[in-house]
């Protein structure tokens, strides 16, 4: 849990409320910060598996996953390959286009030239493309005569997408299993603090969307899990225009480290489809190997 990651604080929460559902499920749990002595740590501990609470660079791309697997320490969610590939958003979409999923047009560009001129034509998103729960998002108004100018924390390469209008749509899955859809209501952008504050976000759940579109969020995600070779769980993240219809859906991306805070979208729904929170934890860890 913690580490060095722009989601250090979330992290932290994770961590917490997951060891706590941990033991009240009869597991004896130790609480690590994760830093740069963590093989040292893990290497006096001798865990029987670790629970992976991180968020973000290092704990959510690929790098923690290889320390455990070259520890040979059982984990859970993803591998190496899946956490990597999801992390990094344009080969997220290279990997969602080739199994036939919907995405928005988008290009990486130097930060340089993002602030020089409109990449895009307005309206259009500016976010890092390898960080999570929409740190360091600029949204470009349709209107805007000029380009963002972004914060020097923003990496030198950004992701510039075409803003996608319309609802947010979410749906987890659990091993080879897509949970519900919630329905993201927000009273301006669904940005970090909308994320994770109290009242910064409303869930509707089961969301009221038509049927088509319901099920649609259920295969779509269901196939990015399998696309992208993810495991235990994940969450894939919609838009959807509803005067489209069913073409104005389209995949935002997939998270390998879903939230698992009091205000989180994936305990939400497993409580809906009977999944307490301790329970959905106890599967985490039952399901933990490596070579994932």
């Amino acid at each position: 849990m913690g580490g060095p990651s722009s989601e250090r604080e979330v992290s932290l929460s994770t961590g917490r409320e997951c060891a706590t559902a941990l033991r009240s499920e009869g597991y004896e749990v130790i609480e690590v910060d994760a830093g740069p002595d963590l093989p040292e740590r893990l290497r006096a501990l001798a865990p029987d598996v670790v629970f992976n609470a991180l968020h973000g660079r290092w704990g959510e791309d690929g790098c923690v996953q290889g320390i455990l697997e070259w520890m040979k320490i059982p984990y859970t969610h993803s591998g190496v390959l899946a956490s990597a590939l999801a992390m990094d958003k344009e080969r997220t979409k290279a990997a969602y286009r080739a199994a036939g999923l919907p995405v928005v047009e988008s290009r990486l560009a130097c930060k340089a030239e993002v602030m020089a001129r409109h990449v895009l034509p307005p309206p259009y998103v500016v976010k890092p493309y390898n960080e999570g729960s929409s740190v360091g998002v600029y949204l470009v108004h349709e209107a805007a005569n000029a380009p963002p100018q972004l914060s020097e924390d923003m990496p030198e390469i950004v992701m510039v997408e075409r803003f996608a209008p319309g609802r947010e749509l979410t749906t987890t899955v659990m091993g080879d299993v897509a949970m519900t859809v919630t329905d993201i209501l927000t009273d301006g952008w669904y940005d970090y603090d909308a994320k994770y504050k109290p009242g910064g976000s409303r869930h509707v759940l089961p969301a009221e969307v038509p049927q088509d579109i319901f099920d649609a969020c259920l295969d779509y995600a269901l196939r990015a899990h399998k696309a992208l070779g993810c495991r235990g769980i994940s969450r894939t993240d919609f838009r959807w225009d509803a005067a489209k219809g069913l073409a104005g859906l389209i995949l935002l991306e997939t998270n390998t480290q879903p939230g698992m805070t009091p205000t989180s979208l994936t305990p939400e729904q497993g409580q809906h489809v009977g999944i307490s929170f301790g329970k959905l934890c106890a599967w985490l860890v039952e399901d933990a190997s490596c070579d994932r």
